[in-house]
């Protein structure tokens, strides 16, 4: 599903929302959950699930063309576990 797909259905399951309106409304949801997520590390939603920074080591990896060995360095990246409730739906 891509922003437009989730405008138009957030749109037409809300009478009278212009899409403006609505892409405004989505847009604020993902930045309070973005300043959520980088302030506290972690964002819940009851239902769907916990969005959670996760933290990866510094390894060794190969270059796919060359084989030859390349070091990756440490990162932070943002998980998500899903809530029992949304995993049982599947």
């Amino acid at each position: 599903m891509t922003k437009t797909e989730l405008v138009d259905f957030v749109c037409k399951n809300q009478d009278g929302l212009t899409k403006k309106a609505g892409a405004d409304i989505i847009d604020a949801v993902f930045e309070a959950m973005q300043k959520s997520i980088k302030a506290d590390e972690k964002f819940s939603y009851p239902g769907f699930g916990t969005f959670v920074v996760r933290s990866r080591k510094a390894r060794t990896g190969r270059n796919p063309r060359t084989g030859e060995e390349i070091k990756i360095k440490a990162s932070r990246t943002v998980g998500f576990r899903p809530a029992r409730a949304f995993k049982d739906q599947l």
